[in-house]
């Protein structure tokens, strides 16, 4: 039975795509680097904040994003987030609260696992109003491995003493359906965030859904 949903939130709960691509295309401003398009840094999203630009920099453009100028540029980026991170600035996708409220009420517990650091996640769990349902929150900062690997599933199972057959993640990039695999959990993609349906697809979602409200109807008993 599906006794947890572990959630990511930016890009499955919370609409965030807009002002991380535009932090992160100020970022790049800033720093000199060659320019991205939209389409390149929302595919980063959902990875560590330092990843983000290393992984944005491969060995092309005649520039590389190493290790110390991946923590200059993850210092920018948090100065900008700051100031574009206004109250109206990240709204939940369409369906999500009531949902949250519902399968709460069904008895379901609700956690996040993010690659978020826990200041701003934990500002937006306040600031959505999303305290009455989410019961655990996992950040970046919570542990040392990120998406995708195991740890963020693992440490919330240990933690609540759950079984990998009790719990589901649910997430919009191949990043959160790779993180579940490795844990043994099965996992749930949602087509209208970041990442692109056909790499949930090749990611081997078990579920892949289009609409948040839609985890209202999935089987309970997971086979």
């Amino acid at each position: 039975m599906i006794k947890t949903y572990i959630l990511d939130f930016d890009g499955t709960l919370g609409d965030t795509t807009n002002i991380i691509v535009k932090t992160m295309m100020q970022t790049i401003e800033e720093l000199n680097l060659p320019k991205r398009t939209h389409g390149q840094c929302s595919a980063m999203i959902g990875l560590p904040l330092k990843q983000t630009f290393t992984d944005l920099y491969p060995d092309f453009d005649h520039c590389i994003v190493d290790d110390d100028l991946g923590n200059k540029c993850a210092d920018v980026y948090r100065r900008i987030f700051d100031i574009n991170n206004t109250p109206e600035a990240v709204p939940l996708f369409p369906g999500v609260y009531d949902t949250l409220k519902e399968l709460h009420r069904r008895g379901a517990m609700l956690t996040i696992a993010s690659s978020r650091a826990s200041a701003t996640l934990n500002g937006y769990v306040k600031r959505l109003k999303l305290e009455d349902y989410i019961s655990y929150v996992l950040a970046a900062d919570n542990v040392t491995h990120a998406k995708p690997h195991a740890e963020p599933v693992l440490k919330t199972m240990e933690d609540n003493g759950l079984r990998a057959d009790e719990c589901i993640v649910v997430g919009d990039t191949r990043f959160d359906i790779i993180m579940a695999h490795n844990a043994r959990v099965k996992a749930v993609g949602v087509t209208y965030g970041n990442g692109k349906p056909e790499e949930l697809v090749a990611s081997n979602a078990e579920y892949i859904i289009d609409d948040f409200r839609e985890l209202l109807d999935l089987p309970q008993t997971l086979s």
